[in-house]
């Protein structure tokens, strides 16, 4: 009978912890607050241009739609080889780590061990005699004596009010901030390639476009030196254009400073030395071209994409779950040991059942008394969950002006650049005209060589403002969130 009621009571009191292990503690994570309203849901941004854009979903790898095979290349190697994006996705295993330690924790231990003793007693009768004492009763020493053991210890901490549960909640949001990180790190990387490869084929034509009107304008100034020789044309004129021969020339060495930045920014970005893509890119090249109309997802999927916002919802979820990990340390806590081992004096006799000895036993541990400190750690969870959210809502605002002013700037810019060529029409036109009139006599060689100038001019201006719009473009894909590639 009383074997049965202690069997009764051992169930019960696992039921008991069990029914308890049930419980979590602290706030349920349901989501983040809806912090864009109306402008989230509608169908398409306030700021988007009316022309150059379509409704359709975007490509993450946006820059194929530019169709520029080296472009990609230098994106493809950035992704793969770009030191800043190494270290984030180091980060990023450090943290699933620790969120595999975080789940190891909520597991019993269970150590093992295993010692050899052995000994010899003192002789003390020997000892005695030889110092002039003769006692009858003192027994020799034994010989050696030998012990052998071996055991498992065990210790589980049961998670009562779920403390270790919403640790490890908080954990996983937390390597989910990395991994957000680490694509908001390759939308910037992607993007900041662009830009510099942009930079690079804009400096390029310039600077060739230059040379080409430092050769007009050097030619006109000796035609002016001609005529001043002949009488018609007096010093003033001279050195008016030779001023403006100088200043195009100047204009050549900022230019070639340029390049040689954009290229060796370039090389860093992929991971390489200054001077490893020179052979590369050194040869001038086209712009690349942009798509006849822009692909542009609606609001929602820009705010679900873009990995910034991922990374702050993700912190206010760890930030929630931080709450439930403080307030169970109000709640006892209960810890399991055990030890299972066998002693013997022989090796041999440690797997018969007369060596075994084991041991059961839960401990209980409560804080009760620590004068507010827990709660002080609760407030303090709260505070931190408050400021996430308001960070969260905040990021979600940034996230759609940076969409609309990228939106905004890009379809102004286009408007610039149509009206650039328009100007580059013309002047085209013009030193079409002046040339047969040149031919025909009834104008002066000076006459096409300013227009021609005019004409480099607006060429120059154009090529900056197709810059322009790219880079726009770019920016525009990286306000969308585009440019990341899912963690593995």
């Amino acid at each position: 009978m009383h074997t049965c009621v202690s069997c009764a009571s051992r169930v019960l009191f696992f039921a008991l912890l069990a029914s308890l292990a049930a419980c979590t503690v602290g706030p349920d994570y349901r989501g983040a607050p809806d912090a864009a309203g109306a402008a989230g849901q509608a169908n398409t941004f306030v700021r988007a241009p009316a022309t150059g854009i379509t409704s359709a979903v975007a490509p993450r790898s946006w820059w194929s739609t530019l169709h520029d095979a080296q472009l990609t290349a230098l994106i493809d190697a950035a992704l793969a080889q770009n030191q800043n994006l190494q270290a984030a996705q180091a980060r990023l295993r450090e943290s699933r780590a620790q969120l595999q330690q975080q789940r190891a924790d909520a597991l019993p231990k269970v150590s093992a061990d295993a010692a050899a003793l052995r000994m010899r007693e003192p002789n003390l009768a020997g000892l005695q005699t030889s110092q002039g004492h003769n006692n009858s009763s003192t027994s020799p020493g034994r010989g050696p004596l030998q012990l052998y053991t071996a055991g498992f210890d065990a210790s589980w901490e049961i998670d009562l009010f779920g403390g270790t549960r919403r640790a490890i909640e908080a954990a996983s949001a937390q390597a989910d901030v990395v991994g957000a990180d680490l694509a908001d790190t390759q939308v910037s990387l992607a993007a900041e390639v662009a830009q510099a490869y942009i930079s690079l084929r804009d400096q390029q034509q310039r600077l060739t476009l230059a040379h080409q009107s430092a050769e007009l304008e050097q030619q006109t100034l000796v035609l002016i030196q001609q005529r001043r020789a002949r009488g018609v044309a007096g010093d003033a004129d001279v050195e008016r254009q030779t001023t403006q021969v100088e200043n195009t020339r100047a204009t050549l060495i900022p230019l070639d400073e340029q390049i040689t930045e954009s290229l060796d920014q370039l090389a860093v970005l992929t991971g390489q030395a200054p001077g490893a893509l020179d052979r590369q890119l050194s040869a001038p090249a086209p712009l690349p071209v942009l798509p006849e109309a822009v692909p542009i997802d609606d609001p929602a999927s820009m705010l679900q994409q873009r990995p910034d916002i991922r990374a702050a919802e993700r912190r206010l979820a760890a930030s929630s779950a931080q709450i439930g990990e403080r307030t169970a340390d109000l709640f006892p806590k209960v810890t399991m040991l055990g030890f299972v081992g066998a002693n013997a004096a022989d090796p041999g006799h440690l797997t018969k059942k007369g060596s075994l000895t084991w041991l059961g036993v839960p401990y209980l541990q409560w804080n009760a008394f620590d004068f507010g400190r827990t709660r002080s750690g609760i407030r303090q969870a709260e505070a931190s969950r408050d400021e996430a959210e308001a960070r969260y809502a905040q990021t979600v605002l940034a996230a759609l002006q940076d969409a609309n002013n990228a939106l905004s700037r890009y379809g102004h810019q286009r408007d610039s650049v149509t009206r650039l060529r328009l100007i580059e029409a013309s002047a085209d036109r013009s030193a079409t005209l002046m040339q047969q009139r040149y031919r025909a006599g009834a104008s002066s060689l000076i006459d096409l060589l300013d227009t021609q100038r005019a004409q480099f001019s607006a060429q120059q201006n154009l090529v900056e403002g197709q810059a322009g719009l790219l880079k726009d473009f770019v920016s525009l894909q990286k306000s969308l969130g585009l440019g990341w590639l899912p963690a593995r």
